[in-house]
């Protein structure tokens, strides 16, 4: 998503984290306005404890005024990825859930309108969220306002 919202150029391929050290790209917004997004490696359950890349990459997060999560479409449980990725911030630094969020529901050009309201229904209230498709450029617009929002907010 980051080389698509921005000039940055990291490591894509089609496995799950394929990031393994943070990325940072300039994100060009309305009115020649832009922020820097950072594209930190997934978080995994057990993070907070060092599993996976743990406290490698989570030390990153700290630094951003806001925190996109981002879960495929294809997921068993969207809401329960939301509450693993919140658990294992809080676990590390509780100060974490005091940052605004926003949640991006990714790879959504495999989903119809039904599937999308379905979604939208268990995902956790007060967080917005949108749907988005980097491959067909599906609500990268109103990603980029949620968070513009929510870094002036």
């Amino acid at each position: 998503m980051l080389s698509v919202l921005s000039a940055a150029k990291p490591k894509i391929a089609d496995y799950a984290f394929t990031t393994l050290t943070p990325n940072l790209g300039i994100v060009n917004h309305r009115d020649f306005q832009s922020f820097v997004m950072a594209d930190i490696p997934g978080i995994i359950e057990g993070a907070s404890e060092g599993k996976g890349l743990g406290h490698r990459f989570l030390r990153h997060i700290e630094r951003n005024s806001v925190l996109l999560f981002l879960i495929p479409a294809d997921s068993v449980d969207h809401a329960k990825e939301y509450e693993i990725l919140l658990n294992e911030l809080k676990k590390y630094n509780p100060e974490l859930l005091d940052k605004g969020r926003v949640l991006a529901i990714s790879k959504s050009d495999m989903l119809d309108e039904e599937l999308k309201t379905e979604i939208s229904e268990i995902l956790p209230k007060g967080i917005p969220h949108v749907f988005i498709s980097s491959v067909s450029q599906q609500g990268l617009i109103e990603l980029k306002d949620m968070l513009w929002k929510e870094i002036n907010a």
